[in-house]
């Protein structure tokens, strides 16, 4: 790898019939690769790259060359730097919370609404609540029924127990074994999340509020038996009806309709 193409140029291909190819800068391609290492593995979390004089000669490229390509894996949240004389650049693993937090720009950008984000939740963790009851180990099972009890434990103090319902339906779609599915419903959960804690601040200790916990820990307790009894169908019935309820009783507040509202 050598640095003289290191401005953007387009080139024509044989047969493109004069469309423009854009090369990609060196940067990129350093960048390319450092990703494709750490997406590998090959950099471990939390590890330092190796010295810019050492990455320079690996690739054979200028210092400003490398430095854009640490900017572009920045800003992907794939590594940090650290200035200073103990500075450096860090290796940072891919996290669905960078993922989550993008995702709610681009749909607060969109103007999507809060309804339109419930439908989704409602595909995603459904069809889970399913592949959890056909797949559930004994330990999985064991995770199930301890969260059930805490959650039990803080049903009266309503911040709290907002807290170990959430970490409930998370813990559904972790469980049901689709990594794809689990990366989907951390984006969505994001923003659910923020709709359930401003929720809470409205109307914690009101008698909706009591009513819509009881009933909504009653599902995460049958759904448990369900899933014990390797009973799919009905596993996934029940969670996308209580999924429903609790869009129902989430969208009760008038004043929040899109996620630019929550969120912006």
């Amino acid at each position: 790898m050598t640095d003289p193409t290191d401005s953007t140029e387009s080139t024509a291909r044989p047969g493109t019939l004069g469309r423009r190819v854009r090369v990609p800068k060196m940067a990129e391609l350093v960048a390319a690769q450092l990703r494709r290492k750490i997406v590998r593995g090959e950099l471990a979390g939390g590890a330092a790259l190796p010295a810019e004089t050492a990455l320079m000669a690996e690739f054979s490229v200028s210092r400003p060359t490398l430095r854009e390509a640490f900017r572009v894996l920045e800003s992907e949240a794939l590594i940090s730097i650290r200035r200073g004389a103990r500075g450096g650049a860090r290796v940072q693993v891919p996290q669905g919370e960078v993922a989550a937090r993008y995702a709610g720009l681009v749909l607060e950008y969109l103007g999507t609404t809060l309804q339109d984000l419930y439908q989704a939740r409602n595909l995603i963790e459904a069809p889970c609540a399913g592949l959890l009851a056909r797949r559930a180990s004994e330990s999985d099972l064991d995770l199930l029924r301890e969260a059930v009890r805490e959650a039990e434990l803080l049903i009266d103090d309503p911040p709290a127990f907002i807290r170990a319902h959430m970490q409930f339906h998370a813990l559904v779609v972790d469980l049901s074994g689709n990594e794809t599915m689990r990366v989907l419903n951390g984006m969505v959960r994001h923003i659910i999340d923020q709709a359930n804690w401003s929720h809470v601040d409205l109307d914690a200790g009101s008698p909706e509020n009591i009513v819509a916990n009881r009933e909504g820990f009653r599902a995460h307790v049958r759904l448990v038996e369900l899933v014990a009894a390797r009973k799919a169908e009905a596993a996934e019935e029940l969670w996308r009806a209580h999924l429903r309820a609790a869009e129902e009783y989430l969208l009760n507040n008038k004043s929040m309709t899109t996620v630019l509202d929550l969120l912006g």
